[in-house]
C-alpha cells in the first residue's frame, strides 16, 4: 500500500465505492450527519460528482466509474429504504428497490448484473439474496450458508466471494 497525497473533498466513512485503482467512485457514507456527495478519483485526484438523490451509509456498490450502481444502506433515521440508483458518470438515476431493504450488505457485478447479499434488516443479520438484471431485483432461493454484515465482498453476479463481515459484535473470518 502506498499513501496517496490526494484527499477526498468531504472527509466520511461507511461509504459505498466502485471502479478500479484509477477510475474510482465514493459515495454517501456519514461524517456527523449522513451524506449524498460523489467523488471520483482519476489515479492522482478526487473531483466532486453527482450526489445520490437517497442520503445513505453503509451501501454497496458494483462496476465502474461511469456506470455503477449503488443498492441498499441505511439513512440513519433508522431506516433500510433498499433504494437503488444507477450513475452515469455524472449523474444518479432512482431505479427499482431492493426486495428486502438492509445495510451492511456486499454486492458483486455491473451496473447491468449485479448481486447483494447478507447485510442487516433489522433485527440481526440476513442471509438473503438478490440478484439485479438491469431493470429488477429478484430474490434467489440461494442464500449464504452464514448470515452476515459488513462483510468484503468481489466477483461477478454469477461468481462471487464474501468474505469476513459478522453479527456485530463478533466477527467471522470465513470466506463462501
Amino acid at each position: 500500500w502506498t499513501t496517496s497525497p490526494a484527499t477526498m473533498g468531504t472527509a466520511r466513512y461507511q461509504l459505498g465505492s466502485a471502479g478500479t485503482q484509477t477510475a474510482a467512485l465514493g459515495f454517501g457514507g456519514i461524517a456527523g450527519t449522513v451524506k449524498n456527495n460523489t467523488e471520483s478519483f482519476n489515479g492522482t485526484s478526487w473531483t466532486a460528482g453527482g450526489n445520490l438523490n437517497t442520503a445513505r451509509l453503509t451501501l454497496a456498490g458494483v462496476g465502474l466509474q461511469t456506470a455503477a450502481l449503488a443498492f441498499g444502506g441505511d439513512t440513519n433515521v433508522p431506516a433500510f429504504p433498499g433504494a437503488a440508483e444507477s450513475y452515469n458518470g455524472s449523474t444518479w438515476t432512482s431505479v427499482a428497490s431492493m426486495n428486502t431493504g438492509r445495510s451492511g450488505l456486499g454486492g458483486a457485478g455491473t451496473q447491468t448484473a449485479a448481486i447483494g447479499v447478507g447485510g442487516a434488516p433489522p433485527p440481526s443479520s440476513s442471509s438473503a439474496t438478490e440478484s439485479w438484471n438491469g431493470s429488477s431485483w429478484t430474490t434467489l432461493s440461494a442464500t449464504l450458508n452464514t448470515a452476515r454484515q459488513l462483510m468484503g465482498s468481489a466477483g461477478t453476479q454469477t461468481y462471487a466471494i464474501v468474505f469476513g463481515g459478522g453479527e456485530p459484535p463478533s466477527s467471522k473470518g470465513t470466506a463462501e
